[in-house]
């Protein structure tokens, strides 16, 4: 590796992020004291764009350059995702790039992960070979952490892409579930459930048997978020897993429509994820640590979130009986989960159920490291704070996959995840709740005539959703003992 330059390395006790003030847009990396137009060969770097991060280059030779992650908006303590286009290549050039500004210190790198590329003639997405992949502490950089990897540019006219892990943005979102509400399904609904700062849409998903909309009736609720961490992409793929199959013909989708009423909020930090973020909203907050109390203006997308599971939960024909809130783990192999910690036994062995079933499902989720804590410092967290908030027979998770790999079990072989395996975790995350309720071995039966439409009901059952006929579910749910008021449970854990 090149020796730096003053330059290279800032010379200053200027840390490297302060001159990073916003994504590069069209910048030529050229030799220092070069003049004139770009040469081929003079790779042109660019990262304005949708969920694009990269803030600064630095041409260290012909064959190598240092590239420095954009902090998250209105806090630098987060350094993770990148996102970037390179062009103006030449044929059969080859590169060091050297990532090395990372704010963590652990990484995947270390256990064969590599970043993701594609190209205009090759647009599907696919991981670097791990030999070509450096993950170490460097002097250079005031021994931070730093990612360097090989490549060569084969192709003159190609643009080329590199992220950290496979993109998720929000604009895909909203092409899909424009596809879906393009199907006319009746059992699925999307609603606006609230605006993020910048005005995009915290989108409300419901899929249920319309006959479930009939008021009166009690009501099962499972309720799935994701993406409150923007730059976790992969909670994407998971959680676009779990919708796909309940709303797919499948006969198991079909009976857990009959039992259940299903929410997701897709995208709790819409802002984040159009911005490039890592970890936290535009106004710099990561949000899940403001379950707690957020704030209308400043958390909005987590106050109307929060809002609903409140008057859900204050509602007594409603049962709320999960909370999954999807993430991704940069550290750790396999899917698993976090759950809570309770004084009663009896209540904590219940919690471990829905983990071990999953565990039988899917070949890539883990119980063993699938773990149960009281962390103070995760007390401001969906699955903390909502554990607390929510009776005892309600049960709160986080649902992690690893941006990297899982190992199937009994052997040491490493199976990196593609979009594919982590949409199929979600469809096995949905079929789970078969085996939990029991519903295996019941029998289709007519369902009561609907009176109207899903459309004509939406509005006004919003919040509801019913148990269905013929329900034999395992784990059944007492009557609520007492119904806080919103306003007396919103601040108290």
């Amino acid at each position: 590796m090149a020796e730096r330059s003053k330059t290279a390395d800032t010379g200053s006790d200027l840390g490297i992020d302060d001159v990073i003030t916003g994504n590069l847009s069209k910048y030529s990396a050229v030799p220092p004291g070069y003049y004139g137009q770009p040469k081929r060969g003079h790779l042109l770097f660019d990262a304005c764009f949708e969920s694009g991060n990269l803030g600064r280059v630095d041409h260290i030779t012909e064959f190598e350059y240092d590239l420095f992650i954009r902090p998250d908006t209105c806090n630098p303590r987060f350094r993770v995702w990148f996102n970037f286009t390179v062009e103006n290549v030449k044929e059969s050039q080859r590169v060091i790039f050297n990532i090395v500004n990372f704010s963590k210190t652990k990484s995947l790198y270390r256990d064969g992960m590599a970043p993701m590329v594609k190209s205009t003639s090759r647009p599907k997405w696919q991981r670097l070979p791990p030999k070509n992949v450096y993950y170490y502490r460097c002097p250079d950089h005031r021994k931070n952490y730093v990612m360097s990897f090989v490549f060569c540019f084969d192709r003159e006219e190609d643009v080329y892409q590199f992220a950290y892990c496979y993109p998720y943005t929000y604009t895909r979102l909203q092409h899909y579930l424009d596809n879906l509400q393009k199907r006319d399904m009746d059992y699925f609904c999307r609603e606006c459930l609230g605006y993020s700062v910048q005005q995009r849409k915290l989108d409300l998903l419901t899929v249920t048997n319309p006959v479930n909309l009939r008021p009166g009736v009690e009501q099962k609720v499972v309720f799935i978020t994701a993406r409150v961490h923007p730059g976790e992409t992969p909670s994407s793929f998971v959680c676009q897993g779990i919708i796909d199959f309940l709303v797919s013909p499948h006969p198991i989708a079909k009976v857990l429509r009959d039992h259940l009423v299903f929410k997701v909020a897709p995208m709790l930090n819409p802002d984040g994820v159009y911005l490039g973020n890592y970890r936290c909203s535009l106004m710099g907050f990561d949000l899940n640590r403001h379950w707690v109390d957020p704030s209308p203006w400043a958390h909005p997308t987590l106050h109307g979130a929060k809002q609903l599971i409140v008057e859900m939960y204050n509602n007594p024909k409603i049962s709320l009986e999960f909370y999954i809130d999807i993430h991704a783990h940069s550290t750790m192999m396999n899917g698993f989960m976090y759950g809570n910690i309770f004084e009663e036994e009896e209540r904590f062995q219940r919690q471990a159920i829905f983990p071990k079933l999953l565990c039988q499902n899917a070949e890539d989720f883990s119980f063993s490291s699938t773990s149960f804590n009281r962390d103070a410092v995760k007390a401001g967290t969906g699955r903390s704070f909502l554990g607390g908030l929510l009776d005892d027979t309600s049960y709160c998770y986080t649902l992690e996959v690893s941006f990297y790999s899982y190992i199937v079990g009994g052997t040491t072989s490493t199976v990196p995840y593609t979009e594919e395996a982590y949409m199929k975790l979600g469809r096995n995350v949905a079929r789970t709740f078969l085996d939990y309720y029991r519903l295996n071995t019941i029998s289709e039966r007519p369902l009561a005539p609907i009176c109207s439409t899903w459309k004509d009901k939406a509005s006004s059952y919003r919040y509801g959703c019913s148990r269905g006929p013929g329900n034999n579910q395992a784990v059944s749910k007492p009557e609520k003992k007492t119904h806080a008021s919103p306003k007396e449970n919103i601040n108290s854990p």
